[in-house]
């Protein structure tokens, strides 16, 4: 038998679906052009069907229902006329209305009417309107029905579930879980995928690794199951994990080829990512707009500036939609890829704009050496009342401190204590770095003690700051007052520190800073290489310079070049020549400023420029 259930909802759409058995599918023949009552607004359709029809209306928020003839019928009053109730709440139709409703108070309006004339609703039904309850929020109605049924599936567990997790109560979510076991229900594969995305934002490595043995155990296999494993282990960080369930997968499609990608993009496995993107496109599949984005981003972390401008022409020929989000991540490679006037074609081109937009434009130019023209936008910006993120305040800082731009930079100081913004870290550090840029150390310091969080970041910034002005028993103090607190240096704390050293040639705390670099595991890094090296050469310590630029295990063209004046700074003329011509033999190109130096330093010797093993020195005279 065939029952036909219209849903009308005014100032929107018409949900009509035609129910036969148990298959709820779409009705495909055309409506009829009868007009339904003197409402412009209404587009009432009618299907041919039973002779007994009831129609199902959710207007705004009130739900009518009225049979063939167009009475209406109230729910709870004697009901009249030639009514079918047991087609008007067949359970599936209801479902199928609960899904077109727009907003919570249509689905009151739907459940009050079932509460009057039904005693028990079964739990299919109740299961739906858990469901819909969910999905505008309600968690306290949907719980008070959860809690009544006296016949739950494992559905109603999973519909409590995932209303829980959308709202980020993971406490309620894990809480219910356990219920769940102890009534003895087993967990179907959307409650394990509904469980997967909740340990993905906690990074609860543990009980996802349960969950996966559990999926492998039962023999579950689905693709949305799969999918969420893949997401569960790239959430936390292991790429391995994901591309190890990614490969044993039957069944792909785009939004897991999309997780894995961005996964890839996002972890820094740049290459990797585009190698994905490929071979993805050779399988028959279809990139969609979030897959350009992370194939955008890979570009960017891997400058791959040819393969990104052919995705730009994909975009375009193909048509795909253009939205702010995938022409933000297109400006954002150009930027990452120093095409800074790339960047701002796109920017200008955008016909939609948003704060990550301009934050990326403003980030793009202050990164590449165009302070002015930071500052110029971020004036645009301000003057269109856009909202300044905590990334677009730590821009335009950056901005004014390669331009040495005081004045703006203190008046975005105080818009940043009129928003109560300070405390952020991020922040607290570029206002660290711009002060110290501008030579305003009181300033400086004034932030850094007012700072209730300092990380490494901080630290480093107040010792480079006084270390790049010569200040350097300043910036020691501020390194030991650093470890006092039990920050623990990073590379570029080092680095910054043994400078500190450099300018006034303290060779005995130099030391004391290459052992704790040493344990650190720190020396391998070549700006730490590099600042020791100087630091040992200017002390007139070559051997111990010449050791540590033996034992690097990577060199580049700054150590090298360091090592070089060392020698010829220090007189040994031959050693700086043999050095010369073995960065040569090497294959590394050495700039004339550097040769001109070490030419001028030794004064009574040529360079020959060609390769060779062998140093030959030409005497002048």
């Amino acid at each position: 038998m065939l029952i036909s259930a219209s849903v009308q909802i005014h100032q929107s759409c018409l949900f009509q679906y035609s129910v036969s058995g148990f298959s709820l599918q779409p009705y495909s023949q055309k409506p009829s052009k009868k007009p339904i009552e003197n409402d412009s607004r209404r587009k009432n359709v009618v299907y041919p069907t039973s002779s007994s029809r009831t129609n199902i209306h959710c207007c705004s928020d009130r739900v009518k229902i009225r049979n063939s003839s167009g009475e209406e019928v109230i729910p709870g009053s004697k009901i009249t006329g030639n009514v079918s109730f047991d087609r008007c709440l067949d359970p599936n139709v209801l479902a199928s209305v609960l899904q077109g409703c727009s907003n919570c108070n249509q689905v009151r309006s739907i459940h009050a009417f079932v509460l009057k004339v039904l005693d028990r609703p079964v739990t299919f039904l109740i299961n739906n309107f858990i469901s819909a309850y969910v999905r505008f929020r309600e968690l306290k109605k949907a719980r008070q029905l959860f809690d009544e049924m006296g016949d739950r599936d494992i559905v109603s567990w999973t519909a409590m579930l995932n209303g829980y997790s959308k709202l980020g109560l993971d406490e309620e979510v894990l809480k219910l879980f356990m219920d769940l076991a102890a009534n003895g229900f087993q967990p179907n594969r959307f409650t394990l995928a509904c469980l997967l995305n909740l340990c993905a934002r906690r990074s609860d490595l543990a009980l996802g690794k349960q969950i996966h043995t559990h999926v492998v155990k039962s023999s579950l296999k689905s693709l949305i199951l799969d999918s969420s494993l893949v997401y569960f282990y790239s959430s936390c960080g292991l790429i391995s994990g994901a591309f190890e369930v990614f490969n044993r997968m039957t069944e792909r499609d785009v939004i897991c080829w999309t997780t894995m990608i961005t996964a890839c993009a996002q972890r820094g496995f740049g290459y990797e990512a585009l190698s994905m993107f490929s071979q993805m496109q050779l399988d028959g599949f279809h990139p969609n707009e979030f897959t350009f984005c992370s194939a955008l981003k890979a570009c960017g972390e891997e400058e791959a500036l040819k393969f990104g401008k052919q995705l730009h022409g994909v975009l375009v020929k193909k048509m795909l939609r253009l939205d702010v989000f995938v022409m933000s991540s297109l400006l954002g490679m150009y930027v990452k890829c120093g095409e800074v006037l790339d960047a701002r074609t796109v920017f200008d081109g955008m016909s939609k704009r948003n704060t990550v937009t301009w934050t990326s434009m403003i980030a793009g130019y202050a990164q590449n050496g165009y302070g002015e023209e930071a500052i110029g936008l971020f004036r645009r910006m301000n003057r269109r009342r856009i909202f300044a993120s905590y990334l677009t305040v730590v821009s335009i800082l950056s901005a004014c401190g390669l331009v040495r731009s005081l004045n703006l930079g203190k008046e975005i100081h105080a818009k940043i204590l009129k928003n109560n913004m300070e405390k952020n870290v991020y922040i607290g550090t570029t206002l660290i770095w711009f002060y110290c840029r501008c030579g305003s150390y009181s300033y400086a310091i004034k932030i850094l003690e007012a700072m209730p969080v300092k990380d490494v970041v901080s630290w480093t910034a107040i010792i480079s700051g006084h270390a790049r002005l010569g200040n350097g028993m300043e910036a020691l103090e501020f390194l030991n007052n650093m470890l006092w607190e039990g920050v623990e240096p990073n590379p570029f704390t080092y680095s910054s520190a043994l400078k500190a050293c450099t300018r006034i040639e303290a060779v005995k705390e130099g030391k004391l800073i290459h052992a704790s670099a040493n344990k650190a595991l720190a020396l391998s890094n070549v700006y730490v290489g590099s600042a020791l090296i100087d630091l040992y050469a200017k002390c007139g310590l070559v051997e111990d310079a010449f050791h540590v630029f033996d034992n690097m295990p990577e060199r580049n063209i700054v150590v090298w070049k360091t090592m070089i004046i060392g020698y010829a700074r220090n007189g040994m003329c031959k050693e700086a020549l043999q050095l010369l011509y073995r960065m040569q033999a090497e294959g590394i190109k050495m700039d004339d400023l550097t040769v001109a130096t070490v030419l001028s330093a030794c004064g009574d010797v040529k360079w020959v420029s060609k390769r060779s093993s062998m140093c030959t020195l030409n005497s002048a005279g």
